[in-house]
């Protein structure tokens, strides 16, 4: 995987760093801690420039964003609740849970879309609830871009003040994000297993 991210940041340019964060949103374990340092890294040979790094990665994270959103959008809140209606135990939720969740959605979406983009695995997951629970599209963007960008942003810069120590960071950031992917599955298969339906 590293010489495939490596290859196209040098082939593709920001073409290619969009299209890795593009990538990444749709296929998580395309890691973003890995793309974005090592685009930093090629900034800071000269080859690139820092800040149209951060702005390709930033772009490949919205576009990525969309088609999450976009399914969430399709599937609609009353599809969610058929959805849980049937499937309640796999999804951890009853319909009547669904309007707790969207009430609390309704009050936080913004902060929500930001501070999701921080965090790794709830990054890409993050959009859906947006579509489903009819968040705007131009404030999606907007909340996505931010907390994308920022996210971008850092890692790029990282790489690029590391030079060529930026496989430093993911290998301190790899560690976190397996630790919040394991928790999240520990949390979804402790809901299935005590779920009761009604």
């Amino acid at each position: 995987m590293f010489d495939f991210i490596t290859r196209l940041i040098e082939q593709g340019g920001y073409l290619g760093i969009a299209a890795l964060m593009f990538l990444e949103n749709i296929f998580p374990p395309l890691p973003s801690e890995l793309i974005m340092p090592l685009a930093g890294f090629t900034a800071a040979r000269g080859d690139l420039s820092l800040p149209g790094v951060i702005l390709a990665g930033s772009i490949g994270t919205v576009a990525g964003a969309l088609p999450w959103y976009w399914a969430g959008h399709h599937l609609g809140e009353e599809g969610l609740k058929r959805w849980a209606d049937r499937h309640g135990r796999w999804l951890t939720l009853k319909p009547r849970d669904i309007d707790r969740v969207d009430d609390w959605f309704d009050e936080r979406c913004g902060r929500a879309i930001f501070f999701g983009h921080l965090v790794p695995t709830i990054r890409t997951l993050i959009s859906v609830p947006a579509g489903v629970f009819g968040m705007g599209l131009r404030r999606f963007l907007l909340f996505t871009a931010l907390g994308g960008g920022l996210w971008t942003a850092l890692l790029a810069a990282a790489g690029y003040l590391l030079e060529d120590g930026y496989d430093q960071v993911a290998a301190y950031l790899n560690p976190v994000a397996t630790l919040v992917v394991a928790a999240i599955l520990i949390t979804w298969l402790f809901r299935v297993i005590t779920f009761r339906r009604g």
